[in-house]
């Protein structure tokens, strides 16, 4: 009761959330005329609860991997994030914000990318590859690491809030219900998607 997930045994809490919540939409309404959301505004307790999972994922690819970042790798990553948001800090945050990250959160985004910086560079000896192909096998290394941290972090999401897409990098989408699904089924119904496809 009153968690939004459990993830490695570590509680998200209902409450935590609800506050991550309240300070992406306080953000957006001081600033919607510079936002443009890339998500429905009723989704945006998933948004918000998938980036928190992903912090988590991303703690968990460090430590399996044996990756240590310093606060100042992270500030670094999350200056050269900002550096291509238009704006300056302030268009980071609104960035940010259309992305479903709350601004309060962007110092965990930074550490997120310091992260997956260091695994690349000792995946790639500090040279990342030329080749759309080994650009490719690179990200397909990543995406590997990511979907066994987060596997082995046995994370359930509450279904008041969605439920765990690892097909989707890791996404919260909201949960499916048979209360409103139709008795016969459609002419030609889309194939359900694979949420939990293996590593």
């Amino acid at each position: 009761m009153g968690s939004a997930a459990i993830a490695g045994g570590e509680r998200i809490s209902s409450t935590k959330l609800g506050n991550e919540v309240t300070n992406l939409e306080q953000h957006y309404q001081a600033n919607k005329s510079k936002i443009q959301l890339q998500f429905p505004p009723s989704e945006a307790p998933q948004e918000v609860l998938t980036w928190l999972l992903r912090f988590r994922i991303r703690d968990e690819v460090a430590v399996r991997n044996h990756v240590a970042v310093s606060k100042g790798e992270s500030q670094r990553a999350l200056t050269a994030i900002g550096a291509q948001a238009q704006g300056g800090p302030a268009g980071l945050r609104n960035l940010a914000v259309a992305n479903g990250l709350p601004p309060d959160m962007l110092p965990d985004l930074g550490r997120y990318q310091a992260i997956e910086n260091a695994l690349v560079n000792r995946l790639d000896g500090g040279v990342l590859p030329k080749s759309q192909t080994g650009l490719a096998t690179l990200n397909a290394v990543l995406n590997r690491q990511e979907c066994l941290a987060a596997k082995s972090l046995n994370i359930q999401v509450n279904p008041r809030f969605g439920q765990m897409n690892y097909s989707q990098t890791d996404t919260v989408i909201p949960a499916t219900t048979n209360l409103s699904a139709p008795v016969t089924p459609s002419p030609s119904p889309s194939p359900a998607p694979v949420l939990n496809p293996p590593c």
